[in-house]
């Protein structure tokens, strides 16, 4: 055996592993940018829903209107993919919705006392407003009432449930 094929098969050449640690840190330097650039899609989002109204025609199609607006402006939190069978949290809150879609109230209604998973729910439901104005025929006293459950998996991320894949298990 030559010394040439000896080294032929040994793994990767320090030349291959330069190459990876220069993409890990290219990769690393574009991460200020990048969420620069997410940062600003949900600003933008938030904007589009001070002047929006939702199209929706029913309740649940309003709910899953701002269940998508509350995903999308607090996206660093959720969980894109299918939820673990076991959730660390389920967490619903009742919240109110004026006609301007303003937030008018919210509060905890069901909780495995989960002080974190609790205060992040509240956070994304005050974050995210204000919300696309509900549709007229919807409104009860110049308001809507709706209620949604953040379900939680065990790194903190969170789906709503009106949006949520299905459970990983289902």
């Amino acid at each position: 055996m030559d010394q040439t094929s000896k080294w032929r098969y040994r793994g990767p050449s320090r030349l291959a592993l330069a190459g990876i640690g220069a993409a890990a840190w290219l990769a690393a330097c574009s991460g200020p940018e990048s969420t620069q650039q997410r940062d600003e899609s949900a600003k933008s989002a938030i904007e589009q829903g001070r002047a929006a109204t939702s199209t929706a025609t029913t309740v649940e199609g309003y709910k899953q209107d701002l269940a998508r607006r509350i995903s999308q402006v607090n996206f660093a939190s959720v969980y894109a993919e299918r939820p673990q069978a076991l959730l660390r949290s389920v967490i619903v809150l009742k919240y109110v919705v004026d006609r301007d879609g303003n937030l008018v109230r919210s509060e905890i209604l069901r909780s495995n006392r989960d002080r974190q998973a609790e205060a992040s729910a509240l956070g994304s439901l005050k974050n995210t407003a204000p919300f696309p104005k509900p549709p007229e025929a919807l409104l009860r006293q110049g308001r809507i009432e709706l209620s949604e459950s953040w379900l939680f998996n065990n790194d903190g991320r969170f789906q709503l449930r009106s949006v949520a894949l299905a459970q990983m298990g289902e």
